[in-house]
Parts: structure tokens; C-alpha cells; sequence
């Protein structure tokens, strides 16, 4: 079977022609020394034997010099020199190996030294010119491409045949090549254009060719993939574009030829998130879905995801009326037949809360909507608490005063041993939740995970907006990692968790492996097209208040186990007294009125002890940068 396809293999045409010209050209180089018909060039030494020896280390020799690597289509003089070469050590290695093995004199074989490698190298070079002088031939006319932008398509599938047939239609590109690592595609054509070569070949090749654009249709590719690809696409000094992943290709709104610059969610190194969509869709299908915060980065998301499952109504709070504009704006453009209802308001509005959960009734509420830069919550204890603990709060009352089926908790991997004023807060959001399940119809469920790329305030952005300036980019310091992932993947684990709990749980969101904050900075330097260092610079800022080298997901009294999907754990709560938890927080909210940060510090202090093994400032300034300095 193996043998069957490496025959059925393009270039296994090459390669018999090539042996078959060598044996007639030792023949031919006989007869011309010998005058005498067809033969050896030495008469004791038996054809057969004197033939194989010849095909063996001639064919060795071509294969050495990397003749086989190019295309036939593309051969050039580079390639007649390879020829001219492998035919004169042939012709010494020939004639070394009959002196050696078979006692010839060297005089027997003195004649060929000139002949053979000349018959060769006619025989070898003549056809693959005239193919090429064939094939440029039958090219489309050179004025019609002239002008056009000449593109590399990385990757000879089903996606890299759809996007020449895109761009040939559009007519602003002309494809002249494939590469692919796919062995089967070495010699092939696609839709009459050629696979050049392989991956890594992008370099040479691109050169060779006159490339202007190298673009990467690889759409299931791992992230792992796409790094290595990248990488050599940098090392082509190409201009670089790829496809939208399959998760982009999801939404029609995308097209196959809608080309992206690479960004660093294609480098994140996770594998695509596979969801049980069933279980998901009927979970929401049919629902009144009420999401808070449903203008930022989560929350947009989940609007998009849930939008697509046909629920009967969603409803979207947001506080920011820009952000609500946004996402009203965009959900009634792509979903015409969707009950849709955007309300302007804050969860911390009491009224806000009774009214809208009372008047639309939902079936499901997703609790987006919370303060987390951490810096700045660091000296603003009364609105993180007011916000994250007392509005998550009155949100889940209203939930079980209105019957609310689920109530989605979407908490944080700083809520874990909390270092900071917004990982304590968190905590506390949770630990009401889990308490309000135990006495409660509805459903209270907690969703943990860690940082998300591109999300409102992360350092992605912030990155991005150094590099546009020149650098420097400010890492805090050389060894702090996170966890991080995508905003559609962590949106669509959220959907799954919902789904998947009957109440009291914390999902815990599988996050990969950390990476280095370093790391992220310098991908997102190269991606820019600068190289780290060189053109800019990373410098090192120090820790922050309340900010923690490593993250962690799990609390050590929080045992936790797999569920029935891979991404996501259950860890099992910590139980909170009811009476105190409730007897704190209404005090909580007494001192919210006045203002009482020092009261509110105890409180916080009270319900989350391990906060006391880090200092609280709520003091302005506090947070602001101590040292600068860089990187070496």
C-alpha cells in the first residue's frame, strides 16, 4: 500500500525520469567511446552490475544536492547548476567505485570523464526548461496581472482552495502558490496553481518567486501552530495575513476572504474549547436571559453566544451608556427577529434591581457587571464593596424574591487566597451566593476563571498602545504569570457551566498553563513587526499594591474534581455562618451610606482573613508607581 502511493506521488514521476535518463546517458557515453552498439563503458564488467552501480551513486548524488526540493515549474539556473554539479561528482564517484570494485584502469574510464556528464546534463536540464518555457506559456496573460498584489496562501486545504478562489474573483491578488507539509500535495496543483513547497521553505521560496504577501489559511490550526507559522512567516520579512478561526467562520457576518492580522489570541498556545452544544442550547433556547453588565467584555460576548440560541427575550443592563449603545446597536443589526431589551441602569440601584428583574421576569440571570481593575479598586474599598458585594447582593434577593431559575455568578481566580480589595470583594459576592442557594428555589451558581486577552482593562491593550507609541512596554515584574484565555472561549465555558449545575457550585474554568507577562509582551512586540529589545523596549515597574506573582484557581479548602467536561472543574465551597455573613454585610451597607471606609476594611478584613496577610491601603496614591527601571 505504501509502496502504491509513493509511486502515485508527483515527484515520483520526477524521479524515474531522472534514473531513466542516467542509465541512457551511461549507455549513450558507452556507445559514442566504444563505436561499437549499446554497452558498458567497461567490457569485463557485466551490464548489470556496471548499471546499478551507476543508478546507485548517481542517483545519491542528485538527491544530495537538493534537485528534488524544487518544482519543475519554477526550475531555473540555480537548478542546471545542481545538474552540472551531480553529473561531475557522479561521474569521479562512478569511476572511483569501478577502479575500486571491479579492477577497471583508468584509462577504460577516461573517456566517459567527459562524456557521460555532458549526455547528463542535457539529459536532465533540456526537459525540465522546456516544461517550465511549456507551462509560462499557458499562464494568464502577463498584463492582466500586472500591478497585482502576488500572494503566498499558507496551507493547500479546503480553506486554502476557497480563499484563491476568493481573491481570483475579487481580482486585487494574484495567488501564484501553495505551501503546505501535507507530503501527499509535494507537485500538486490547486485550481491550476502549485504547491511550491513546504512551510518552512516560505523563505527561499518567497524570494524566489517575488512574493508581496504570505497569507495563512489555516483555520483549525492549534495555537501551537500558528506560533510556528508565524515564526517563519517573520523570518520571510513578508507581510503576513491569516484567515478568521473557525469560531469566526461561525458568524455570518465572516467571510473566507475577511483577512486579520495575527493576533495574540492565535498565539495563546490552548487548544480550542469543544462544548456540548445540545446540553447548551437547550439549556437557553426558549429562556428569558437577563445579562448585567452586558456592555463590557464578558458580557457583550455572552449577549453575541446567547443571541444565536434563540432565546425567547434578552435582556441587557448596563451602567455605561456608550457600552449599552454598542451592544443594542450591534445585536439589533445581526439579530432582526430577536426580543431584545437594553435598560440603562446600576445593580446598585435598589430600584434599578426590583424593577427590571420583577418587570421582565427572566428565566436565567448572567451577573457580568462588577468593578475589577485592580489597582484602582485598591484605594476605592467603598465603591468595590458597594458595587462587587452589595450589588451582587440586592441581584440575587431580587432573584429569589422573582423565581429567577439560575443565577450565574461570574467571579474571578482572584477571589482565590485574595491578595487585593477586588479578589476580597469577590469572595464575598461568592460566599453570599453559595449561602443564598441552600434556602433558595433558584439555582446559585459560581463561574471562576482567570484573565481574559483583549477584555476591558487588561494589559493587552495597554501593551498595544505602548508599542503604537515606540515603547516602552511596563511589565511589573520579570517572573509575574497569569492564566489567561479568549473572551469567546471563556464566554462559551460560562454557557456550559450554567447548564451544568443545579446549584451551590463554583465551576473553576480549566486556564491552560500560566504564562509569563514578559512572554505576552514580547509576542505582541513581534506582531507589531519589532523585535524585542531592539526596537522596543520591556522595563520593569515593581509589584503593585495587592498584586500577586502567581495566581491561583483553587483554594486549599476548596477540593475540587472533574466534571463531565474537560474545561471545567467543580470545587466544593467553604461554608460561611449565615447569620454573620448577613449581620456584616448590613452593616456594610451602613457604612456605605456614611462613607466608612475603616468600617468597611474591618468588615472585609472579618469575612476574608487571608486579606490580612497583605496590607490594605485605601489611601489616594497608594497605588502609584515606586521604581522604573530596564530591562537588561
Amino acid at each position: 500500500m505504501n509502496v502504491m502511493r509513493i509511486l502515485r506521488h508527483p515527484r515520483a514521476a520526477v524521479v524515474v525520469h531522472d534514473i531513466v535518463m542516467v542509465a541512457l546517458a551511461w549507455l549513450a557515453a558507452g556507445w559514442i567511446i566504444a563505436r561499437d552498439g549499446f554497452g558498458g563503458v567497461i567490457n569485463d564488467i557485466p551490464l548489470g552490475a556496471e548499471l546499478t552501480l551507476v543508478l546507485v551513486v548517481q542517483g545519491l548524488i542528485l538527491w544530495s544536492t537538493g534537485l528534488y526540493k524544487g518544482l519543475w515549474r519554477f526550475a531555473s539556473f540555480p537548478d542546471l547548476w545542481n545538474i552540472a554539479r551531480a553529473a561531475t561528482f557522479g561521474t569521479l564517484l562512478i569511476i572511483t567505485a569501478l577502479t575500486i570494485f571491479y579492477g577497471a584502469q583508468v584509462r577504460e574510464v577516461l573517456g566517459s570523464v567527459l562524456v557521460y556528464p555532458a549526455i547528463l546534463f542535457l539529459a536532465l536540464g533540456l526537459p525540465r526548461m522546456c516544461f517550465r518555457f511549456w507551462k509560462d506559456s499557458h499562464l494568464p496573460d502577463a498584463s492582466k496581472t500586472a500591478g497585482l498584489q502576488r500572494v503566498l496562501v499558507l496551507g493547500a486545504g479546503r480553506s486554502g482552495a476557497l480563499l484563491e478562489r476568493e481573491l481570483r474573483h475579487r481580482g486585487a491578488s494574484d495567488v501564484i502558490g501553495f505551501l503546505d507539509d501535507d507530503e501527499r500535495l509535494r507537485g500538486a496543483q490547486v485550481h491550476g496553481i502549485p504547491v511550491l513547497g513546504t512551510l518552512d521553505q516560505l523563505p527561499r521560496i518567497g524570494r524566489e518567486v517575488g512574493a508581496d504577501l504570505a497569507i495563512i489559511a489555516m483555520p483549525s490550526a492549534t495555537n501551537q501552530q500558528m506560533r510556528r507559522v508565524v515564526e517563519i512567516c517573520e523570518k520571510s520579512d513578508l507581510e503576513f495575513r491569516t484567515l478568521p478561526t473557525l469560531n469566526d467562520l461561525g458568524n455570518k457576518a465572516t467571510r473566507i476572504d475577511d483577512l486579520k492580522r495575527v493576533a495574540i489570541d492565535d498565539l495563546l498556545g490552548r487548544e480550542p474549547v469543544s462544548l456540548v452544544w445540545d446540553s447548551i442550547r437547550d439549556g437557553l433556547a426558549g429562556k428569558r436571559v437577563m445579562i448585567t453588565g452586558g456592555g463590557g467584555s464578558i458580557g457583550s460576548e455572552l449577549c453575541r453566544q446567547i443571541a444565536r440560541l434563540n432565546p425567547v427575550e434578552l435582556i441587557v443592563v448596563d451602567n455605561s451608556e456608550y457600552a449599552l449603545y454598542r451592544i443594542d446597536h450591534e445585536l439589533h443589526s445581526e439579530f432582526q427577529d430577536l426580543i431584545f431589551y437594553s435598560v440603562l441602569g446600576d445593580i446598585c440601584d435598589p430600584a434599578t434591581v426590583e424593577k427590571v428583574v420583577g418587570e421582565y421576569r427572566p428565566d436565567m440571570i448572567f451577573h457580568a457587571a462588577a468593578y475589577k481593575h485592580l489597582p484602582i479598586l485598591q484605594t476605592q474599598i467603598r465603591e468595590a464593596f458597594r458595587n462587587n458585594v452589595l450589588g451582587t447582593m440586592r441581584l440575587a434577593e431580587a432573584a429569589e424574591r422573582h423565581a429567577v431559575g439560575t443565577f450565574v455568578l461570574i467571579s474571578t481566580d482572584k477571589a482565590v487566597n485574595p491578595a487585593n480589595i477586588m479578589g476580597a470583594t469577590k469572595r464575598v459576592a461568592e460566599m453570599y451566593c453559595q449561602n443564598m442557594n441552600a434556602s433558595s428555589h433558584t439555582r446559585y451558581i459560581t463561574v471562576r476563571f482567570g484573565n481574559v486577552l483583549n477584555s476591558n482593562g487588561s494589559v493587552v491593550p495597554l501593551f498595544k498602545e505602548q508599542i503604537a507609541k515606540g515603547g516602552p512596554v511596563t511589565v511589573t515584574h520579570p517572573e509575574i504569570s497569569r492564566y489567561f484565555m479568549t473572551i469567546s472561549e471563556a464566554s462559551q465555558l460560562i454557557m456550559q457551566a450554567a447548564v451544568l449545575g443545579s446549584g451551590g457550585e463554583i465551576y473553576v474554568l480549566d486556564m491552560g498553563e500560566p504564562i509569563k507577562i514578559t512572554y505576552l509582551a514580547e509576542q505582541l512586540i513581534r506582531l507589531s513587526g519589532k523585535e524585542p529589545g531592539r526596537d522596543i523596549q520591556i522595563v520593569y515597574t515593581g509589584l503593585r499594591p495587592g498584586e500577586k506573582l502567581f495566581e491561583e484557581l483553587f483554594h486549599e479548602l476548596e477540593p475540587y474534581e472533574q466534571t463531565e467536561h474537560e474545561k471545567i472543574f467543580l470545587a466544593h465551597p467553604r461554608q460561611a455562618d449565615w447569620e454573620n455573613l448577613s449581620a456584616d454585610l448590613r452593616a456594610a451597607e451602613s457604612a456605605v451610606t456614611r462613607y466608612d471606609t475603616k468600617t468597611l476594611k474591618q468588615i472585609l478584613l472579618r469575612l476574608v482573613p487571608e486579606l490580612a496577610k497583605t496590607s490594605i491601603s485605601t489611601k489616594p496614591g497608594a497605588a502609584e508607581v515606586i521604581s522604573i527601571y530596564r530591562a537588561s
